[in-house]
């Protein structure tokens, strides 16, 4: 039987499949996130500490081009701001900005270029950029050029493991959980490996480390090109790509809607690498046996959990599927949403104990991340693929872009929210993305039965 691959003369990677019962691609596609995201999640592990810590700071910040101007325009907007209010700005700007542009990827993937040439582009200057991380002078041109290089490799890279997977292949959302344990490793080891480089010898140095994992990200990627799934780029002179076809419309909005409930979570998600990492600095014992853990150890919790919780989550779900119960997409995302309330709840009575006087346990903050990797395994990888399964075919990538664009939406405000920690207690901090998160989780249950009419699968 010849496939609509083999017809077009692209390759069959229907082939290559069957490795552990999932697509070859996906092991390459994932091993190169595991990369990519050592090198991303490096980067923000030292993020917020560099800023406080040195590069904000007088004698330091002068020599940031184009910082004078930059400051200014965010204290119009803002007022003066301390240096930990603008740290929390500019975090919230540059992770918000790595999410938005993946809306513009997506578009350059589908109609100019082709996943595969966009996402090595964008792998080569999220390389270019981490580079820059390691001067001074040129940190905000970095920020400028790691937002470009994510913007193109992230929708289209999501994309492509999508394209993996028939439409109705049940394998689809496990095969997102696979991908986003592999991100989740990367987000592990990075903030051990490129945190304790820049404490210990450097912040410069640990950029440095977060460039060399892109780079070992983009010869991955090449390695695996000839399992990766054919691009969806139409070359000039054959047929038009097919438009939007009858009921899209009401999809796309379905679409919308489940997007716009999970922005609640990832805004209360969003202060792990910010606000999260300086109050558990300033507030908590960070001694285990008489040793006391780096600061920039604290964000790896959130890639151990994640790796820790998927195998057992996906055999749940593997099992509930064989018998008829597996929760809805959905579903799941609103349990994301509880887990994320339920983990800022931990930093709240961790509040209370240090309002008391005392010195609240790092179990506390444990505590909290393992709720929240939980609810990431919940949330993220279901949204991801919930979007390449409904979306409709013409325009994969740009809802993949619209994904990361809720993203950009929610760590924008994590990063305003974060000015208001030095003029709130802890507690009503916490408190406030309890709700934020829990908010999510209540829209979901009122909207989920017309949002499962038009989302859920209809078998071929």
């Amino acid at each position: 039987m010849t496939t609509s691959t083999e017809a077009a003369g692209l390759p069959d990677i229907g082939a290559a499949r069957d490795l552990m019962g999932h697509p070859r691609g996906l092991y390459f596609l994932s091993f190169t996130e595991v990369w990519e995201r050592f090198s991303f999640y490096g980067m923000q592990a030292l993020l917020v500490l560099y800023m406080v810590d040195q590069a904000l700071r007088p004698g330091h910040i002068e020599a940031i081009a184009g910082m004078a101007a930059f400051r200014a325009g965010i204290e119009s907007v803002f007022g003066p701001l301390s240096i930990q209010a603008l740290s929390s700005q500019i975090f919230g700007l540059y992770t918000a900005f790595v999410y938005f542009t993946p809306l513009i990827g997506g578009w350059i993937g589908d109609q100019v270029l082709g996943q595969r040439r966009t996402v090595i582009a964008g792998a080569v200057l999220m390389g270019i950029g981490h580079l820059l991380m390691a001067f001074e002078a040129s940190f905000l041109i970095a920020l400028l050029v790691l937002i470009l290089g994510g913007g193109l490799l992230k929708g289209n890279i999501s994309a492509q493991v999508g394209a993996l997977y028939d439409k109705t292949d049940p394998r689809r959302t496990r095969g997102f959980s696979l991908f986003n344990l592999a991100i989740n490793i990367g987000g592990f080891a990075a903030p051990l490996a490129c945190g304790t480089v820049g404490e210990l010898y450097g912040w410069h140095y640990g950029f440095e480390l977060a460039a060399a994992g892109m780079v070992v990200g983009l010869i991955t990627y090449l390695a695996g090109s000839k399992y990766l799934p054919p691009d969806t780029l139409t070359p000039r002179g054959t047929e038009k790509r097919p438009g939007l076809a009858p009921g899209d419309g009401k999809i796309i909005l379905a679409l919308v809607a489940m997007l716009v409930l999970g922005t609640f979570y990832s805004t209360a998600y969003g202060q792990e690498f910010n606000v999260m990492t300086l109050w558990y600095r300033a507030t908590t014992d960070r001694h285990i046996l008489g040793f006391e853990t780096p600061v920039t150890w604290l964000p790896s919790l959130d890639g151990l959990f994640i790796v820790g919780f998927t195998p057992i989550v996906m055999r749940l779900w593997a099992n509930q599927a064989a018998k008829g119960t597996e929760p809805s997409d959905l579903a799941k995302i609103g349990w994301g949403s509880v887990m994320g309330a339920a983990g800022m709840g931990c930093l709240m009575i961790a509040s209370l104990i240090f309002a008391a006087g005392g010195k609240p346990s790092l179990l506390w903050s444990v505590a909290c991340f393992a709720l929240f990797g939980l609810g990431f395994i919940f949330q993220w990888p279901t949204t991801l693929a919930l979007c390449s399964r409904a979306a409709p075919a013409a325009i994969g990538g740009v809802i993949m872009g619209v994904a990361f664009l809720t993203a950009f939406v929610s760590n924008y405000l994590s990063g305003w929210l974060g000015g208001f920690y030095e003029k709130m207690t802890p507690f009503n901090f916490w408190g406030l993305h309890a709700a934020i998160s829990l908010a999510g989780a209540v829209g979901i249950l009122l909207f989920i039965r017309p949002l499962n009419r038009i989302l859920q699968p209809t078998p071929s």
